[in-house]
């Protein structure tokens, strides 16, 4: 790996990150940014989708691919590396920036969008697969926030597999944010406070009380 490539790639991604759909749906919709939604203020799509309706979740769920899509696609016009340490740090910038926005004093969502883009535009195949195994994950629990942590996992396992250190290390990284950004669900499961979802559960415009939301 290059450092200057990761290095770049990362603050590319972060800034690309950094800008919050969530946000610009809810003042469209309620006149408030997405800290008023919900009852968490989750600047996720699942948050905006449980409280908003799915045509706004689904508005936020383009935007945050969009974002971390044109982060990685600038990391690899300008850099092209053939080991594509570009496309995966842009990535993790991008995730970066959207859990952590300056701006927003470090506050936002979880980063599930932008790390499922990443990690298949990185792998294709393998990037997939994780996140058809966290899917079947959320399908299986109800529980939103397994699913996000068991995607970077599942990905990390076939990484270490074919010996892709980057990629593992990348990984890590992946699973340590989604524990941390999901650590209050995760409290909740134990508690009673997180209640099962269900990913195709039908959506409306009122507050779900406990929603774990991406």
């Amino acid at each position: 790996m290059d450092p200057k490539t990761v290095i770049i790639s990362l603050l590319i991604g972060y800034c690309f990150g950094m800008f919050l759909t969530a946000d610009l749906v809810a003042l469209r919709y309620t006149g408030h940014n997405a800290s008023k939604i919900g009852t968490t203020g989750n600047p996720g799509m699942a948050n905006i989708m449980a409280n908003l309706g799915a045509k706004a979740g689904l508005i936020v769920l383009a935007g945050d691919l969009l974002k971390c899509a044109a982060a990685i696609l600038i990391a690899w016009l300008i850099f092209r590396a053939p080991d594509r340490s570009d496309i995966l740090f842009a990535g993790l910038g991008a995730t970066l920036g959207h859990d952590f926005p300056a701006w927003r004093k470090f506050k936002g969502g979880k980063g599930v969008t932008c790390s499922c883009l990443a990690l298949v535009w990185y792998s294709p195949l393998w990037g997939l697969i994780s996140v058809i195994a966290g899917l079947l994950v959320v399908i299986l629990t109800k529980y939103l926030c397994f699913g996000g942590i068991a995607i970077p996992v599942v990905f990390t396992i076939l990484m270490a597999f074919q010996k892709n250190v980057p990629a593992v290390i990348v990984g890590v990284i992946h699973i340590l944010l989604s524990v941390w950004c999901n650590r209050k669900s995760l409290r909740g499961i134990k508690d009673g406070t997180t209640k099962k979802d269900s990913p195709f559960a039908k959506r409306g415009n009122k507050k779900k009380e406990g929603t774990d939301e991406q």
